[in-house]
């Protein structure tokens, strides 16, 4: 039976009109749920912690926030601004500073990991008035060009002659019982995390083998 003209009738612009505001009355509540999850977090304190450590032979003191790296930590806390911030992903080692005797990438340890450590930077190893060896070889042969990455290069090739010397082998090393030499096989593999990205290898080698022929 068809329902009588006045029980029901809307015309075209008022089931436009409904529908339109149907669809935003279903929308406010969803939108307001993604901007209440989009909300940031409130930024949490920090956690400071008392650091005391050796840098360059001098002993400092820092409170420092506990998330703080080592290379922020010199370079920030100490204006020790010689070891260099690369890629800070531990891949290309121009942050590479002497730890308790052995090199590693500042930006990958925490500050707070170095408590008593003895830390040395590119300026603990010598000054313009009196170079240190393998700084003198990198001048003579020219082992830089933009100079960004040698702090870190000088750091590690002053420890990967401390390790060959130590008897300590490396990937390419063929007999693990007998003492490692400064080949310029053992020098490359040595060297191979620090990246010099303008090309200057050959001179960087020829600085290492300079410096440890002389200590051989």
């Amino acid at each position: 039976m068809p329902f009588p003209e006045d029980v029901f009738t809307m015309s075209r612009r008022d089931v436009l009109r409904t529908g339109a505001t149907t669809v935003v009355a279903g929308a406010i509540p969803a939108t307001s749920a993604l901007a209440q999850a989009a909300a940031p977090e409130p930024p949490r304190p920090p956690v400071l912690a008392d650091l005391e450590f050796t840098v360059n032979r001098t002993a400092h003191a820092l409170r420092i926030d506990t998330r703080t790296t080592l290379l922020d930590a010199l370079r920030e806390h100490l204006r020790l601004t010689g070891s260099k911030k690369g890629c800070d992903h531990g891949q290309c080692g121009a942050c590479t500073v002497i730890a308790g005797g052995r090199r590693i990438n500042a930006c990958l340890s925490l500050a707070v990991m170095h408590a008593g450590d003895e830390i040395t930077t590119i300026e603990g190893l010598g000054t313009p008035d009196a170079l240190h060896p393998m700084q003198r070889a990198f001048v003579k042969h020219d082992g830089y060009q933009c100079g960004y990455c040698t702090p870190g290069q000088v750091c590690s090739a002053v420890a990967v002659l401390d390790e060959i010397e130590a008897g300590i082998p490396s990937h390419v090393s063929e007999d693990l019982d007998a003492r490692p030499r400064a080949t310029a096989d053992e020098i490359r593999e040595r060297m191979s995390g620090n990246l010099c990205r303008c090309g200057a290898y050959s001179n960087i080698l020829d600085a290492i083998t300079d410096v440890g022929g002389s200590r051989a």
